[in-house]
C-alpha cells in the first residue's frame, strides 16, 4: 500500500481526503496543526489502524522534511484560507500558504517523493474575465489570501521546472460540504435557518459560485495523484454549473423547508475591488486526464449538507449568532 502524507488533514476538505484515502485502502499519515489541547480538529474522533495522527507545522521546514520521509504520496492542503482574516493579518498568510509550500516542495524533492498534489484554489483567478474559466486565465489577486496562492502555485511548479520535482496543481473550485467552516456561506446559511432564525444575515448574493461537493473534490485529488500525464500542470476541479449566492440561499430553504428572509450585513461584504462576482470553472481539462466527472448535482450536495448540519451533535460546534471571520 501507498505510503501517504495529507497536510492540513484536520481541516474541512483534509479530513474527508484523509477518510476517503483509507477507505482506498491507503496507509495515512495525517497533519494536524500542533496545539497543546492535542486537538485534532475533524480528525478527533476519527480512528483506523491505517492511519497515523502528527501534529506540527508547515512553516517549520525541519518538521517538513522529518514527517514526508518515508512517503510516496503528499497531498498539501495545509494552508490558511479564511478571506476576511487575510485583510487583517496577511503576514500569517504569506507564512503559511507560500512559505509553508516552499517548505513541503523543499522536503519533496530532498526525500524523493513520487507525487506531490499542491492545493490551489478558483479565487486565484478573481472575478472572470471570461467563463467559463480555463486554467489559462490570468490570475488576478483580488485579496492578500488569493495573492498568496498564487504565490504559493508559482513555488510548486518552480520546483517542477527547476528540479522535476512531480507536482500537480490542483484547483479546486468552491468546496462545500459537511465540516466546513461557518464562515462560508453554504454553512452560514444552514445553521442560521438551523437554530430558527426568521432572518438571516449575509453579505452581497449577486456574486455567482461553482460549488463542488466535498466528496467530489476529494475524488479529483485522487485521480490526479494517480496521472501522469497531470504532472507539472494546473488543473481545475470543477462542476462546470454557475450559480448565484442568491438562489443557493432559496434552494438551501426550499430543501429545509424555510420562509427565511435575508438581511444584508455590512461587516460579511468584502471591499469592492475584493469581491470574486463570477466562478465558474472549466472541468475539461481534468475530464480529458483523468475521466472525472462529478457524482453529487447542487441539489444532491446541498441536502447531504444540511441532514448533517441538522444533527444536533454537529450544529452545536457551530456559533451561528456569531460572524466567523
Amino acid at each position: 500500500m501507498k505510503q501517504i502524507l495529507v497536510t492540513g488533514a484536520d481541516g474541512f476538505i483534509g479530513s474527508h481526503l484523509t477518510e476517503m484515502l483509507l477507505e482506498q485502502g491507503y496507509n495515512v499519515r495525517a497533519l494536524s496543526y500542533y496545539n497543546s489541547f492535542n486537538y485534532w480538529g475533524w480528525l478527533d474522533g476519527m480512528s483506523h489502524p491505517n492511519m497515523e495522527v502528527v501534529t506540527g507545522d508547515v512553516r517549520d521546514p525541519h518538521f517538513c522534511k522529518h514527517i514526508s520521509k518515508g512517503m510516496d504520496t503528499i497531498f498539501h492542503l495545509a494552508a490558511l484560507i479564511a478571506i476576511p482574516y487575510s485583510y487583517v493579518a496577511p503576514d500569517s498568510y504569506v507564512d503559511t500558504n507560500v512559505k509553508g509550500t516552499l517548505n513541503i516542495c523543499q522536503a519533496a524533492k530532498e526525500n524523493g517523493i513520487e507525487r506531490i498534489i499542491v492545493t490551489s484554489t478558483s479565487e486565484v483567478y478573481g472575478t472572470a474575465q471570461y467563463v467559463p474559466i480555463d486554467e489559462k486565465h490570468p490570475k488576478q489577486p483580488q485579496s492578500p489570501y488569493s495573492a498568496t496562492k498564487i504565490g504559493a502555485d508559482a513555488m510548486a511548479m518552480s520546483f517542477y521546472n527547476a528540479f522535476e520535482l512531480p507536482v500537480v496543481v490542483a484547483r479546486p473550485f468552491n468546496t462545500y460540504g459537511p465540516r466546513q467552516s461557518a464562515r462560508a456561506i453554504i454553512p452560514t446559511i444552514i445553521t442560521q435557518i438551523a437554530n430558527g432564525e426568521k432572518e438571516i444575515r449575509l453579505g452581497d448574493l449577486t456574486p455567482t459560485r461553482d460549488f463542488n461537493y466535498v466528496k467530489d473534490t476529494c475524488k479529483g485529488f485522487i485521480e490526479l495523484a494517480a496521472c501522469d500525464a497531470a504532472i507539472g500542470q494546473e488543473i481545475n476541479i470543477a462542476s462546470n454549473y454557475e450559480i448565484s449566492m442568491r438562489d443557493t440561499l432559496e434552494l438551501i430553504a426550499k430543501i429545509m423547508d424555510s420562509d427565511v428572509k435575508f438581511m444584508e450585513d455590512e461587516q460579511r461584504l468584502r471591499p469592492k475591488n475584493s469581491e470574486v462576482f463570477r466562478l465558474w470553472g472549466d472541468n475539461s481539462k481534468i475530464k480529458e486526464l483523468t475521466g472525472f466527472t462529478p457524482a453529487y448535482t447542487i441539489e444532491e450536495g446541498l441536502s447531504e449538507t444540511v441532514k448533517w448540519f441538522l444533527d444536533k451533535e454537529n450544529l452545536e460546534k457551530y456559533k451561528s449568532d456569531i460572524y466567523n471571520v
